[in-house]
């Protein structure tokens, strides 16, 4: 018998014993979202629920369904994997083609191996793209019409952002930067590197996520965890579970924001003028915790991964335990939901659905981990005077068929230069268009 046949075998009886076994939550998905929401007692357990919505794509004819007096469209058909989405200020969509890189560290053992194998089963860790696509709409239909390579051999790209002339590209292990000129439709300039990143062999939330401030003198990055909850030793988080700040004029970079185990999304309050984020939570406790969260980032603070989670509600599972760090944990503002793998993050900023004015837009990928399933959908958080204010609303729903498979996840969210909103699907290998009717 064959090493992989084995392996086979074992991931087959794993994911079916383990999915067979584990209860559904008695809880509705409603009981944790918001700013107080319940956290009962932890269920630690060696292995996290599993249960996948296996991925499947969009079968002809099948649509989502998008809030009331809205309707959707696909902006671009064919992708691969696409993830990350950056509107440039011309108009032109570019979208971040790319999965996880090679971790040879991260998926040793049966442990790590059983996980890659439930991760492609979900719709990930196949070969990355390794590029970003540039989507043009010249009819202004709602429809991209031009699709062109406009960077290639990346490394697992995620993040972009554009400061003066120079576009910036997060890599999973490197900031580097091209110059641009508005209205071109390819970059074939040689990189710059800006900055190095933690990745190595070990590299277990490859995503890195960039935002430049409004003044075009900072860079924030996104840098998550290299484990669940430390269990491949705090040695291995050096410069990780954090929100970086980049200073453009001096190269120096220093953390911003720590305790965070996996931030992915990034964005601007309107109102405010403060930095948010949409942070992935920890897993293995349950089917009731621990929630996703939005928060503002405040300079300093620390979010309380890995010894603590919203708050100061201590995890007993961490050796050793920091108790002078837990009294200092931030609670995040606004829970949004157990297992709902959000991560992409928008304030509204447009005319084009006043409904939605200021408020934040976020990507829920849904969960691989939870029963029943949470996530996959795209809901919109209402703000007033910069801070939440009221329970999420569903903008674009039918990701899971009711067969619980996943037609398409969510993930980058943005808005247009019209005021509709973009959203990557990266299993249905989409960008869809939601604007009004």
């Amino acid at each position: 018998m064959s090493a992989r046949f084995f392996l086979s075998i074992l991931s087959a009886t794993f994911i079916a014993s383990f999915t067979g076994c584990t209860s559904s939550s008695k809880a509705p998905i409603t009981d944790s979202y918001g700013p107080q929401p319940h956290l009962p007692e932890p269920k630690a357990s060696l292995f996290p629920t599993v249960n996948i919505a296996p991925a499947k794509g969009w079968p002809a004819g099948t649509m989502l369904t998008p809030a009331a007096g809205l309707k959707v469209q696909a902006f671009a058909k064919d992708l691969q994997h696409p993830r990350w989405l950056y509107v440039l200020p011309n108009g032109d969509v570019l979208v971040a083609e790319t999965d996880a890189p090679p971790k040879p560290e991260d998926s040793k053992g049966i442990k790590g191996k059983i996980m890659k194998m439930v991760m492609q089963k979900a719709g990930s860790s196949y070969p990355s793209a390794n590029r970003i696509s540039l989507l043009r709409d010249s009819n202004h239909d709602g429809v991209a019409d031009q699709k062109t390579v406009f960077l290639q051999n990346l490394n697992s790209p995620f993040g972009m952002t554009l400061v003066g002339n120079m576009l910036y590209v997060a890599n999973t292990d490197a900031l580097i930067r091209f110059p641009y000129q508005s209205g071109i439709t390819q970059i074939r300039e040689s990189s710059s590197k800006v900055l190095d990143l933690p990745a190595g062999p070990l590299n277990h939330h490859w995503t890195k996520n960039i935002i430049a401030n409004p003044a075009g003198t900072k860079l924030y990055i996104t840098v998550g965890s290299n484990s669940n909850v430390a269990e491949n030793g705090l040695d291995q988080e050096k410069g990780r579970a954090l929100i970086m700040e980049f200073d453009i004029a001096t190269g120096k970079a220093r953390p911003f924001a720590t305790g965070l185990r996996n931030p992915n999304g990034m964005n601007w309050q309107p109102q405010s003028g403060e930095l948010w984020t949409v942070v992935n939570e920890r897993d293995g406790l349950g089917n009731d915790l621990v929630p996703d969260y939005l928060t503002s980032v405040k300079d300093g603070a620390f979010y309380g991964w890995p010894y603590s989670y919203f708050g100061q509600h201590v995890d007993t599972r961490v050796k050793p335990q920091n108790p002078e760090l837990v009294a200092r944990a931030v609670k995040p503002d606004y829970a949004l939901g157990n297992h709902t793998a959000s991560l992409g993050l928008s304030f509204y900023r447009a005319n084009l659905m006043p409904q939605y004015r200021n408020g934040a837009l976020i990507g829920q990928h849904g969960s691989w981990n939870r029963k029943p399933h949470s996530g996959y959908k795209v809901i919109f958080v209402p703000f007033q005077n910069g801070q939440p204010a009221g329970q999420p609303q569903d903008v674009l729903t039918g990701f899971l068929s009711n067969k619980e498979e996943a037609l398409g996840r969510p993930v980058g969210v943005a808005v247009d230069a019209e005021g509709a909103i973009l959203v990557a699907d990266d299993v249905g290998n989409m960008i869809w268009r939601v604007s009004p009717q």
